[in-house]
């Protein structure tokens, strides 16, 4: 995957005309926001409740045609990091122990809190990366200001976001280097000489760092992202806040009623 980083992409899909992407940034992100707390703080075994936002999610996955192949790969390889914690979530005590070996046993409790977890993480990082694909980093920056968020975060978003080019660019060029110097051998030798990359590469993207910074303080660059003209809602983004504040609380509704 790191040989292919060089293509890492956010806003795919965020020159498409759709309903979606007609609405502003921060209306998009309210919208995906009240989603993804809704999911998060239900709790454990309510199947019906996620059914209704997973319509909800998958309604939103059609309105901006996201393109979903990319959507896809990225949803696997999120799922490849927190796998080792959804496994966790399995081996709970309580309820009715369906399958042991030794200390390792599989209970009714740990299969409702394995499915729980699996859907809030499923659901959420659907919502989080139709956002991603969608909506323009810049324009995501502007949300967060337009939202009062705290101008430091803001500018720590903007540095960390700018800094990955930086990061992938001097691999990139390492990497080179290594194929260039038929970059082979036994696998102890190959893990050496990447662990020794992996320090140049901080050393090189440190003081590299340190130049862009010089050339952004040259430049006028005060500690806080240069907020742009923040495109305002109408009658459109009311109805899609509205919609989606709707729908959650009918997925609460049918919580509450269980």
């Amino acid at each position: 995957m790191l040989l292919h980083i060089g293509a890492f992409r956010l806003d795919i899909d965020s020159k498409k005309v759709t309903p979606w992407q007609a609405l502003a940034p921060r209306t998009r992100l309210l919208c995906i926001l009240l989603f993804v707390f809704a999911i998060a703080l239900t709790p454990n075994g309510r199947w019906w409740t996620w059914a209704i936002y997973g319509v909800g999610v998958f309604g939103v996955v059609l309105l901006s045609r996201v393109t979903l192949p990319v959507l896809l790969k990225r949803i696997a390889v999120e799922f490849a990091f927190i796998s080792v914690v959804l496994l966790g979530t399995l081996f709970r005590e309580g309820g009715r122990v369906i399958w042991s070996w030794g200390l390792l046993q599989i209970t009714t409790v740990g299969l409702t809190v394995l499915g729980s977890v699996t859907f809030k993480a499923l659901l959420s990082l659907l919502m989080l990366n139709v956002l991603t694909l969608t909506t323009s980093f810049p324009a995501l920056l502007n949300a967060l200001v337009g939202l009062r968020v705290p101008p430091l975060l803001v500018a720590i978003l903007a540095s960390m976001y700018r800094y990955i080019g930086v990061l992938i660019g001097e691999f990139q060029a390492m990497r080179k280097a290594a194929a260039s110097r038929n970059f082979s051998g036994s696998n102890h030798w190959q893990r050496q000489v990447i662990g020794n990359m992996m320090g140049s590469l901080f050393i090189r993207t440190y003081e590299r760092g340190e130049r862009v910074y010089q050339a952004m303080q040259a430049r006028g660059y005060q500690g806080v992202p240069l907020a742009e003209k923040v495109p305002q809602g109408g009658r459109r983004d009311i109805l899609a806040l509205s919609l989606t504040t709707i729908w959650v609380l009918l997925g609460q509704v049918i919580y509450l009623r269980q």
